[in-house]
């Protein structure tokens, strides 16, 4: 089994939650210097890690996903990358828990079958969805859609970074893909800070990493969250209209983190490395 990590890069651009809102994508990839007013990748070498569910709750998943996978081409011809984490609500629609679809989303299709099809590994929404890692390391950070508990960090880098959609169903990763897994656990967003802290860094500790980024958990006040020094970061701010329009992008520069609002740019705390 071959670790997957994302690719080196000076600059790491992570986006939270898009939930179906084509338009919110565009403003937000717009504020973090990654696309111009046309909507073509102006982020030249930046890896763009979008930490799952593009779809959902909005008017169109596959525009979304349309625009992040035409991204992802114009990317790498750049000698950057855009890189899917997979979400709960991805999943959902892959199973056909569609209770988070709306009607508009629906219309796009001429039936409930079609979009099914355009679910399946082929499909345009599909193809992203399948190409989705669960749990995504980029140097010592590590990048997730819910959170890596410290029961399930202790499976290591090597068969987290391995999951995708294809295990959907198999029994043996029945777990990862349940309540607790990395797809929905919010233990490290709302649990006493002092519980989570002693948590992540066990869980960090057994991933070789010093940091996790994560969406799922909408944070109320549109602002980017961290705890414990810098080792959690909660970046699902809200940013579709259904959450608030509230845009935001977590940035790394060489290893330094920072909060990417219209206007402003804010320094975050960056967690030790060992030895410091």
């Amino acid at each position: 089994m071959t670790l997957w990590v994302a690719v080196a890069s000076p600059r790491v651009v992570a986006i939270g939650d898009i939930h179906a809102d084509p338009e919110a994508a565009k403003a937000t990839l717009k504020m973090a210097k990654l696309i111009d007013d046309t909507g073509h990748w102006t982020g030249g070498e930046t890896v763009l890690i979008q930490t799952g569910d593009v779809t959902d709750k909005g008017p169109s998943s596959r525009q979304v996903i349309t625009l992040l996978t035409t991204l992802r081409a114009q990317a790498r011809a750049a000698g950057g990358d855009v890189i899917a984490v997979l979400g709960n609500h991805e999943v959902m629609n892959l199973v056909g828990d569609w209770r988070g679809v709306r009607s508009a989303d629906l219309r796009e299709y001429d039936a409930p079958e079609t979009r099914m099809a355009d679910l399946r590994p082929r499909g345009v929404m599909g193809q992203w969805i399948h190409s989705a890692h669960m749990v995504v390391f980029s140097g010592d950070t590590v990048f997730v859609h819910g959170g890596v508990s410290a029961e399930m960090a202790s499976l290591g880098r090597q068969q987290l970074s391995s999951v995708q959609a294809k295990h959907v169903g198999v029994d043996a990763m029945k777990a990862l893909f349940g309540s607790g897994g990395p797809m929905w656990y919010r233990g490290y967003l709302l649990d006493d800070e002092e519980a989570a802290c002693s948590e992540v860094k066990r869980a960090l500790a057994q991933l070789r990493a010093r940091r996790m980024v994560m969406g799922h958990t909408t944070q109320k006040d549109g602002k980017i969250r961290t705890r414990c020094g810098g080792a959690i970061v909660g970046i699902d701010t809200g940013i579709s209209a259904y959450a608030g329009h509230n845009f935001s992008a977590f940035e790394l520069i060489n290893g330094d983190a920072r909060a990417i609002y219209p206007g402003q740019t804010i320094d975050l705390p960056d967690p030790k490395k060992s030895g410091d």
